[in-house]
Formats: C-alpha cells, sequence, structure tokens
C-alpha cells in the first residue's frame, strides 16, 4: 500500500523538477526506476502519463499569455496567428516520427546506459552551443521565422532518444539559429503543450488493455505532485538561465550521466 503512493510520489517530484530544465525528464525517470529498484517496464507508461501536470502548470503561469494569444486569433491578429503558427509547425515533424518509429522508441526507453551516455553527449552541446551560439531578441515566440521555427521542430524530434532532453534540444536549437534565451525557454515551455499531450494520449491508447484502476489512481498523484513542483521550477528556471546561463545545466548532465555510467556498470 505504501508503494502505491510512495513510487508516483517520488516520480511526479522528478517529473516536476526535470520536464523543463534541459537535463532531460524522461531520462532522469527511467535513472530514478533503476536507481530505487523499481520495475522500470512497468513504470515507463506511467512516466509518460504525468507529464501533463508539469505541461498544466505552464499553461496556469501563462494562462495571460494564452488568453491573450485566443483573443488575437478571433481578431485573427498577426501576432497571434504567427504564434499558434509556430508552434503547430514545430510539433509536425514529432507527430510524423513519433507515430512512424513508436515502436523504436519504447523500446529505447528501457534502456539506462542509453540516458547516461545521452546525458554526457547533451552536455557537452550544451557547452558548446553556449560558447558559438550568436542570438539576438527574436520579441517573442511570435516574432520567431517561420523556417526557424520549422528547424526547432526538428530538432525536438531529437529528444525522442531518452537523455536528450526535449527541452534542452529546442532550447539549444533555437539558440543555434540566433533566438535569444529568454523566447528560446518559453517556445520551449509553449511547445511542450500540445508534444507532451499528444504523447501522453498515444501511450494510454497503446496500452488501455493493460492499465486498472490503480494505475489510473497512481497516474493521478502523480499528475499532481509533478504540477505543483514544476510550478516552483519555471519560474526558478527563467532566473538561472538569465543570470548563469545554461552552463550550471551542462556540468550536471555531465557528472549525472558519467555517475549513472559508474553505477551501472558496478551494481
Amino acid at each position: 500500500m505504501i508503494e502505491l503512493y510512495l513510487i508516483p510520489i517520488l516520480l511526479g517530484i522528478v517529473e516536476g523538477l526535470t520536464e523543463f530544465l534541459p537535463v532531460s525528464s524522461t531520462g532522469h525517470l527511467i535513472l530514478a526506476t533503476e536507481l530505487l529498484g523499481f520495475d522500470a517496464q512497468a513504470w515507463a507508461v506511467f512516466n509518460i502519463a504525468i507529464q501533463p501536470g508539469a505541461i498544466l502548470a505552464i499553461v496556469v503561469l501563462y494562462w495571460r499569455t494564452f488568453m491573450d494569444v485566443l483573443a488575437g486569433l478571433v481578431r485573427w491578429e498577426p501576432s497571434a496567428v504567427a504564434f499558434t503558427r509556430n508552434l503547430l509547425i514545430a510539433f509536425f515533424p514529432a507527430v510524423i516520427l513519433g507515430l512512424a518509429f513508436g515502436d523504436q522508441i519504447d523500446k529505447l526507453l528501457e534502456n539506462a546506459v542509453v540516458v547516461a551516455w545521452a546525458l554526457i553527449i547533451g552536455g557537452v552541446a550544451i557547452l558548446v552551443v553556449e560558447k558559438l551560439a550568436k542570438t539576438s531578441d527574436a520579441g517573442g515566440v511570435a516574432g520567431v521565422p517561420f523556417k526557424t521555427a520549422i528547424g526547432i521542430g526538428l530538432v525536438q524530434c531529437i529528444a525522442m532518444i531518452p537523455g536528450v532532453s526535449r527541452s534542452g534540444a529546442t532550447i539549444l536549437g533555437a539558440m543555434a539559429m540566433g533566438v535569444d534565451r529568454k523566447t528560446a525557454a518559453e517556445f520551449s515551455f509553449f511547445l511542450a503543450l500540445p508534444t507532451l499531450t499528444g504523447a501522453t494520449v498515444l501511450q494510454l491508447y497503446k496500452n488501455r488493455d493493460a492499465l486498472t484502476a490503480d494505475d489510473f489512481g497512481a497516474i493521478a498523484i502523480g499528475f499532481v505532485v509533478s504540477f505543483v513542483v514544476a510550478l516552483v521550477v519555471v519560474k526558478a528556471f527563467l532566473k538561472i538561465i538569465t543570470r548563469y546561463g545554461f552552463a550550471p545545466f551542462a556540468w550536471y548532465r555531465i557528472v549525472a550521466g558519467a555517475a549513472a555510467l559508474v553505477w551501472l556498470a558496478n551494481r
């Protein structure tokens, strides 16, 4: 009975802490299940299903932005149309690849070694992009050029490899294409809404026959916990990247990935 509540709470905390940081929430959830001795395969669907909890935190934090966009779409204002267009364009590549290679992606979700290496490689990539990228103020998500939005969507697909980090890939991809840090981060936040919601719906549908009432209870717990934690983390994240950039997250990834490889090799 304790496990029924403890595991969802722990994994919900991990999800809320890592979903919008460039450190890979899925990768951390996989490593957490391995480290704590949980059945990684049994909890794989849960790990995806609780992601909308973190997504809801973005809706709450940016509710005014979304209301302005909705009102703008009714009046067909250029900025609201551009905002919506950019997110839909960036979302489309993930839909195609997710449907085409879903089974192969599911197999990678069981491989903690892949996660560890992806953490290290991603950390190095962050340091390189931080040093070399030349960015300028894009004027918000609506100001991101059409071609750049497509590029961000393609880069996001790399995050289908566990450990790569969806937020990290989209943020750094945007910066590499000249988008400023704040806009890149917010583009990643907003793009999470259709991307993670779609992934959750697909996984729940594919595993509908295996899900029980207890599963939905655990998912509800993880959902709420990830929502509360993400509310706090997103605000702190924007302050950190504004002051220190992404280097702290890069070094964390490298150290965490190396430690995971050592632990996996000697367990």
